[in-house]
């Protein structure tokens, strides 16, 4: 009985925990950020502010949980572009996975500005929590794909002895932090293409390139076309 008890139990609280996030997804999408409060939420789902500390210990905690949920989505999203064209060659399903996240962020441009906000820590120093541990899928999806490539058909990388010292040192410590499954070289290629891919869609998203485009389409095109002949793959995967 007892047993059974606690099982009841997890699952009220999971629901109401389910309720809770999406009380503040909407209140993100429909308000904005600072419309995410603790008091806010927890009228939205009909309690006082103090019972919802029954749940989160604070703001903080809360727009954490919130934000893992977001990246868990946009890593599924991603992981199932990569794996409807799991036969193609693999840089086939690379870009499928850029073009999924692309996809996503338009459709969610609140919550992909709250994952924006949101610093993944370096690999040697990941604190222990939902939102970290969600951040880390996200970014393992590109990270595999690239090593995948990687080992089966080596990219173009420059000579580690040409980029400056600081850099240098920067790569051998990321290198190192990811097991080394990229060496220094590659690992400057795999964070080029990132911030490229990455810098264009949060410059979309939050409307920065409005000034100059009205359909950025082909400028995302471009990028992936870009980004193919950094890792050396044919230009029909990113027609």
């Amino acid at each position: 009985m007892m047993s059974a008890h606690t099982s009841r139990r997890e699952r009220l609280r999971q629901a109401t925990l389910e309720e809770i996030h999406a009380a503040a997804r909407r209140l993100l999408v429909e308000q904005g950020s600072t419309a995410v409060t603790i008091n806010a939420v927890a009228r939205q789902v009909g309690m006082s502010g103090p019972a919802l500390y029954h749940y989160y210990a604070g703001h903080d905690e809360l727009v954490g949980a919130v934000t893992a949920d977001f990246f868990r989505e946009l890593a599924a999203v991603m992981e199932q572009a990569r794996d409807a064209c799991a036969d193609a060659p693999i840089g086939d399903r690379l870009l499928a996975v850029c073009r999924a996240m692309r996809a996503w962020a338009i459709a969610h441009p609140a919550e992909f500005g709250w994952i924006f906000a949101s610093p993944i820590a370096p690999p040697n120093r990941r604190p222990d929590s939902v939102r970290h541990q969600a951040a880390l899928r996200f970014e393992q999806v590109l990270l595999d794909l690239t090593v995948e490539l990687w080992r089966t058909r080596p990219f173009p990388v420059p000579d580690l002895a040409d980029l400056p010292v600081s850099l240098r040192e920067q790569l051998t410590a990321y290198s190192a932090a990811i097991d080394e499954r990229l060496p220094p070289e590659a690992a400057h290629v795999f964070l080029s293409c990132w911030i490229r891919l990455y810098g264009l869609l949060c410059m979309e998203v939050l409307h920065q390139l409005d000034f100059a485009y009205t359909d950025l389409e082909p400028v995302f095109g471009e990028c992936l076309r870009d980004l193919a002949v950094a890792l050396g793959i044919d230009d029909d995967a990113a027609a």
